[in-house]
């Protein structure tokens, strides 16, 4: 009987020991029904706005006779009248591949093995980005450069896209999702010689997608100052407040006094 029970004793160490051999402590504490809610809520954003953008009133063409680009302010001026089909086109390889970006974590093992929370963390912070550039779009009637630009169509300048320039959505995207990877990357390896490298490379690619979104004409420059400013708060954030507490719950202090000597115990709830 001793000899079975000291096997089965060896099997269960066995298995407790593989379990931790195979999947590595996650820095995250995530909850699929309030992560999976907040997710939804998301896309349900994505889904109202998208409805007030397609209910905008469209410019007409008396509405363009009495614009000019004197109508901007100045420190945006300078974009007003841009208009570049190759620039739009060359944003989108950037703009469609950040969205990829994240499976490159997949290389590290450690991340490897917390796939599927990782990536609730990503769908949570794409589905946060889209509802939140939705309703402000929705709600929001700024103009497009492209609306002073000569060579601009009128069927563009006509479309229910044309007021939606604030803000650069596309840069909000490509930030919220490089920088997610950097600051995943990040915190699974806290001593990597590589993060700076992966920081760099984080800020810069929604700089360049922000550059062409501006000579295509789709957006000024405060609209992707914006757009950065809120997806990268959105790739950063997420994942941070889903952190595990490094702080200890309880504290053990020596108390002394002329009548005894002791320890106090705190904890907190």
């Amino acid at each position: 009987m001793k000899g079975k029970l000291s096997l089965v004793f060896f099997l269960i160490c066995l298995s407790i020991n593989c379990s931790f051999a195979q999947v590595a402590t996650s820095p995250y504490k995530t909850s699929w029904l309030k992560d999976g809610a907040l997710t939804a809520a998301g896309i349900g954003a994505s889904v109202v706005g998208g409805s007030l953008i397609n209910n905008k009133d469209r410019l007409t063409q008396q509405n363009l006779l009495n614009l000019t680009k004197a109508d901007v302010n100045g420190f945006d001026r300078f974009a007003a009248g841009n208009y570049s089909t190759s620039a739009e086109t060359v944003s989108d390889f950037p703009f469609y591949g950040s969205f990829l970006t994240p499976f490159l974590l997949l290389l590290d093992e450690d991340i490897k093995q917390n796939a599927p929370q990782v990536f609730l963390l990503y769908g949570q912070t794409m589905s946060l980005a889209g509802g939140l550039y939705s309703l402000t779009a929705g709600l929001s009637r700024r103009k497009r450069p492209y609306i002073y630009a000569d060579d601009a169509p009128l069927s563009i300048k006509t479309d229910k896209q044309a007021t939606n320039s604030f803000y650069a959505g596309h840069t909000a995207a490509t930030a919220a999702a490089t920088f997610f990877v950097a600051k995943v990357y990040h915190d699974f390896n806290p001593d990597s010689p590589a993060r700076p490298y992966i920081w760099a490379t984080a800020a810069v690619v929604p700089v360049a997608v922000g550059y062409l979104r501006i000579r295509a004409g789709k957006h000024f420059l405060s609209d992707n100052i914006v757009g950065y400013a809120v997806g990268a708060g959105l790739g950063i954030l997420v994942p941070e407040l889903h952190r595990r507490s490094k702080k200890a719950n309880y504290s053990l202090l020596p108390v002394a006094a002329p009548e005894y000597n002791g320890a106090m115990f705190n904890y907190i709830f």
